[in-house]
């Protein structure tokens, strides 16, 4: 089988730059704990669970909005 990437190939153009985490477990326990702080401030679980069928797109996110506000302001 021939390989599916060309190894032999020049990469001609890199476009931005990511740096790794000095500690990715460390960065990775802050995001949770970010995470679980607003939920404990907006007192938000999430959307309700289960399998929904819209029409449109615009009638997914009328849905979306109306019960992601109707649970933050409870």
């Amino acid at each position: 089988m021939k390989p599916i990437i060309n190894l032999e190939e020049n990469i001609g153009k890199t476009v931005g730059r990511r740096t790794a985490p000095k500690d990715a477990f460390a960065y990775g326990m802050a995001l949770q704990q970010t995470a679980l702080d607003l939920q404990k401030s907006f007192g938000f679980r999430g959307l309700p669970r289960g399998v929904f069928r819209f029409n449109s797109h615009e009638e997914a996110d009328r849905w979306m909005m109306k019960h992601l506000i109707r649970r933050t302001r409870s």
